[in-house]
């Protein structure tokens, strides 16, 4: 299936919805959209059908034909598989022709939203202001610093960045859009200040091939300061003014290999911290909260464990902070002399909170134990708190607790005091704060709420709004109402749904159009949050809707674990029921149902209209994928060695593909 952009698809939607259509009976082939039943006054080519060439592969005894193996082509540049995607496109634009000027209107919509001259609430580092710009007419990021007055500090939830000519002057240590000039393609990874604050090392990728070359420079100056370094994963981070810690991949893009390169040396004798032999584990760099440890975790599908680096030498080696043990699955904070450590397996599923010293790992405390209708989801420690997200029903809480003096022993946890939100559904996520300062920040929306950020003075209680994502052309957060409603699947199991719609465009009578997403794949949750894109649909008098289905995470690990392998048939079936339920509700359109999603979502869509095709009337797949034998089975493909474990094992991966995710 050819991709279309976001424009034209929903050109094609309008198009396809303001007519009646037929049922999609026998359809058994997920496309973006059927148009042939209006195109009967314009001239479409025929077609372009694949030529079928015999391509035998034997495996486990079991012989097969592929014959469109012919269509890969890693080196991008075969004139036969070019030529066909040429045709694709002629074809593709021959049958869009008709909604040209809707997309352009659409376009220019989507476009017109935007406030491009913006720039990010300032973060305190040290004695500086950093926060990023974005320019009229630019299409990257310009990072800039300014001197705080009065110098370092823990900051106030109501304090504001001052400028003009009495005040310190702006410093643009890099701006992307000089340097995305000299390139087709061009995308900065991971941006590090040093911790003296007078160096930059970025990661940039100038061909899209997510393998980075690292630079570092002068923030004073931008000078550069020694030689590229080749090779590298978006993983990096200071260990101190003088010395870098970066994650190397193999072959198949897998990060395998830690390393230490001090400023000034050649890379070809950087020390290797460690090397990740397992083909089934990806490594990951973290620094601690505190700056004060580097955390490198190796992690496959069901098991991860964790070493740390001790900053204060950082020409120490990698210690362990746990162990590898099969079906156990570790993260760790850290705070004066203990490590928090979050631990999950498969009898703790939603995960428990532990604390040890950091002189006797193994005298680990209870602090929060697992519950199995709260999943423990992520840990942000400061100098006298700790910060818990958790999920609970579909929604995430932000619960705040209060520790004892550094030093002294943490036997529990003190009473949390939990932020409250007004929204019925809404999504919240943890932004970068200082560790020394009492404000945590937090971003948090909702269907009908713009990103929006919020400092939280953990002293007292209370949440102060920085900033609120701009959207231009009227938005008006009041003409729109959000819900939440369950289905009920066909095993009995309630299904969430998010639901948004505009007050003044819809009848809820069951003849407004739809369109219902899903996903429903490794534990992802798909959040209840605020896409502007989406108010080109709903300002046209659709209900959208999000089914949560079983296969992500929306409701703890066991939402997970009941969409994957032999219960994988869950996430359609659940899919299916939402949809029965809005239809029955009167959400929407029986003739009107549009359903959406994208990679796992794709292969979601394309199994719902095989087992109910009756049931939906426009159908986008984006990027599905449905190649599922011969692709799982060849471990030269990047990301393919994760998938076999949550396959359990490549015999399983070879009877039943990725419909097992």
């Amino acid at each position: 299936m050819l991709q279309i952009g976001r424009a034209a698809s929903w050109a094609l939607d309008f198009r396809f919805l303001s007519r009646k259509q037929p049922s999609i009976q026998r359809r058994t082939v997920a496309l973006s959209k059927s148009s042939a039943s209006h195109t009967s006054n314009m001239t479409i080519p025929t077609p372009p059908i694949g030529e079928k060439v015999d391509h035998i592969m034997e495996m486990f005894g079991d012989v097969r034909n592929d014959q469109y193996y012919w269509l890969r082509d890693d080196s991008r540049s075969n004139p036969k598989v070019l030529s066909h995607l040429q045709q694709e496109n002629v074809y593709t634009n021959a049958v869009m022709a008709d909604t040209r000027q809707l997309q352009e209107e659409l376009y220019n919509e989507l476009r017109g939203r935007i406030q491009e001259a913006d720039m990010t609430v300032p973060l305190r580092k040290g004695t500086y202001f950093y926060y990023e710009k974005t320019l009229e007419g630019k299409q990257y990021k310009q990072h800039c610093r300014q001197l705080i007055v009065g110098g370092e500090g823990p900051g106030s939830v109501n304090e504001v960045m001052k400028t003009g000519p009495d005040e310190p002057v702006e410093e643009v240590v890099f701006d992307e859009n000089v340097e995305a000039e000299k390139h087709e393609y061009y995308h900065i990874g991971a941006f590090k200040v040093s911790p003296n604050h007078k160096m930059i090392a970025y990661a940039e990728d100038t061909k899209g091939d997510e393998i980075y070359t690292v630079y570092v420079i002068d923030a004073q100056n931008g000078e550069l300061i020694g030689s590229p370094l080749m090779g590298i994963a978006d993983s990096l981070e200071w260990a101190d003014s003088e010395t870098l810690v970066y994650i190397t991949m193999d072959d198949i893009h897998r990060p395998f290999k830690v390393w230490r390169h001090h400023l000034g040396s050649d890379q070809s004798d950087d020390t290797c911290l460690y090397h990740e032999k397992d083909e089934e584990f990806y490594l990951e760099l973290h620094q601690s909260e505190s700056k004060e440890y580097h955390f490198v975790v190796s992690g496959s599908k069901t098991t991860q464990f964790v070493l740390y680096l001790n900053l204060s030498d950082p020409r120490k080696e990698l210690k362990y902070v746990t162990q590898r043990v099969e079906g156990v699955d570790t993260v760790v904070s850290h705070r004066g002399n203990h490590f928090f450590i979050k631990r999950r397996s498969e009898e703790i599923f939603n995960s428990e909170l532990l604390v040890c010293p950091i002189d006797d790992l193994t005298a680990t405390t209870m602090l929060l134990p697992h519950r199995p209708s709260i999943k423990l989801q992520e840990l942000q420690a400061f100098k006298d708190y700790l910060v818990v997200y958790e999920r609970e029903n579909g929604l995430v809480k932000v619960t705040i607790y209060h520790l004892p003096p550094a030093g002294e022993p943490i036997k529990s946890l003190s009473s949390g005091q939990t932020i409250q939100f007004i929204d019925p559904i809404y999504s919240v996520s943890p932004v970068e704060s200082q560790f020394n300062s009492h404000i945590l920040r937090y971003e948090y929306g909702s269907l009908h709420t713009p990103p929006s950020i919020y400092d939280y003075d953990m002293n007292i209680g209370k949440s102060v709004l920085k900033k609120v994502e701009p959207v231009l052309g009227g938005f008006d957060k009041e003409k729109y109402e959000i819900l939440r409603k369950w289905a009920v699947a066909s095993d009995g199991t309630q299904v969430p749904i998010s639901i948004v719609y505009r007050k003044d465009m819809v009848k809820l009578d069951g003849t407004d159009p739809l369109l219902l997403y899903g996903y429903g794949s490794y534990e992802i949750c798909i959040e209840p949050d605020f896409r502007a894109t989406r108010l080109s649909l709903i300002d046209r008098g659709f209900v959208y809707a999000i089914a949560h289905i079983r296969g992500g995470g929306e409701m703890g690990r066991k939402w997970y674990e009941d969409g994957k392998l032999l219960k994988k048939k869950n996430t359609f079936t659940d899919f299916i029921a939402c949809a029965e339920y809005l239809l029955k509700n009167q959400f929407g359109s029986k003739e009107k149902i549009c359903i959406d999603g994208r990679s796992a979502g794709g292969l979601l869509i394309g199994a719902v209209l095989n087992m109910r095709p009756d049931l939906f009337k426009a159908a986008v797949a984006g990027v599905p994928f449905v190649d599922v034998v011969t692709t799982m089975l060849d471990s030269s493909i990047p990301l393919t060695t994760a998938e076999w474990e949550v396959l359990a094992g490549v015999n399983l991966c070879f009877i039943c593909g990725r419909l097992f995710v």
